[in-house]
């Protein structure tokens, strides 16, 4: 097959073949939505109570969600780029697992564990503290499948860091928690931004994990995702459409600003 030249290289048809087939199958989808969009009741579908309802329920389980992984996600990301343990390995393959599993079989897993006859869910309903089929189930499941991306890039962000000015900054007297606020955190604060959004993204879509641990409750526990879910098994194809474009806009503009608009200049550890 005769090579086409690009620049002062020489690529082969058949690559770029490929290559062009691998974007439609990323683009084709987007087209599909596009095309059948119903744009004149758009603002209808948006405008109704339910719309709204998950709407504003998906932002505050989601941006909860990303606030948990903050609290939790950076510390371990500290220790595990700065802490030399036996184990370590193991800890990093349990926070890839959330990216790789099934969100249905996290559900599962979180009901198990959490659940009011779970592992340790029996301890916590006795105590008064419901998690499942609650808005706290809600935020716990985006929590477990979307903190991996805030911990793996800010994990990259501290293995990145020249200690020499940690070290300098100890040396000058300041303390450890001086340091980590002044002189750590300002340095890989691109990277918190970036898993921070990305974190956030993966929360405002979560489906799988949501609808099995926190169920689909209208005004409680069922989010954009859930409520176009609903929709569409309802045969309300237009809503369905329209709500997803939402997500899909959202997505697309993280996408741009976090990984191409800013790819020099943030570290994304994926």
């Amino acid at each position: 097959m005769t090579p086409r030249r690009v620049g002062d290289r020489e690529v082969p048809v058949l690559v770029i073949g490929l290559a062009v087939v691998a974007a439609l199958v990323f683009a084709l989808p987007l087209v599909g939505l596009l095309w059948r969009a119903p744009w004149s009741s758009a603002w209808d579908v948006l405008s109704t109570p339910e719309a709204r309802a998950a709407l504003r329920l998906s932002l505050e389980t989601s941006l909860a969600a990303t606030g948990v992984a903050f609290l939790l996600g950076v510390p371990l990301a500290w220790v595990q780029a700065r802490v030399p343990y036996r184990g370590r390995s193991v800890v990093r393959a349990l926070t890839l697992l959330p990216m790789v599993l099934p969100p249905v079989v996290g559900g599962i897993a979180l009901l198990l564990a959490l659940g009011r006859r779970g592992l340790v869910g029996q301890y916590l309903d006795d105590a008064g503290v419901h998690l499942p089929f609650h808005f706290s189930g809600a935020v716990l499941a985006e929590t477990f499948v979307a903190m991996p991306f805030l911990v793996l890039t800010v994990e990259s962000a501290f293995r990145s860091v020249d200690r020499r000015y940690e070290d300098a900054a100890r040396s000058l007297g300041s303390s450890r928690w001086s340091v980590f606020r002044r002189v750590t955190l300002p340095a890989i604060r691109p990277s918190l931004i970036a898993g921070g959004v990305l974190c956030w993204a993966r929360a405002l879509g979560e489906f799988g994990a949501t609808i099995t641990f926190a169920g689909n409750a209208p005004g409680k526990t069922q989010t954009l995702p859930l409520f176009v879910y609903t929709t569409l098994e309802s045969a309300r194809s237009d809503a369905a459409i329209i709500l997803s474009l939402v997500l899909v806009a959202v997505s697309l503009i993280i996408a741009l600003v976090v990984l191409v608009g800013l790819r020099d200049r943030w570290h994304v550890g994926l």
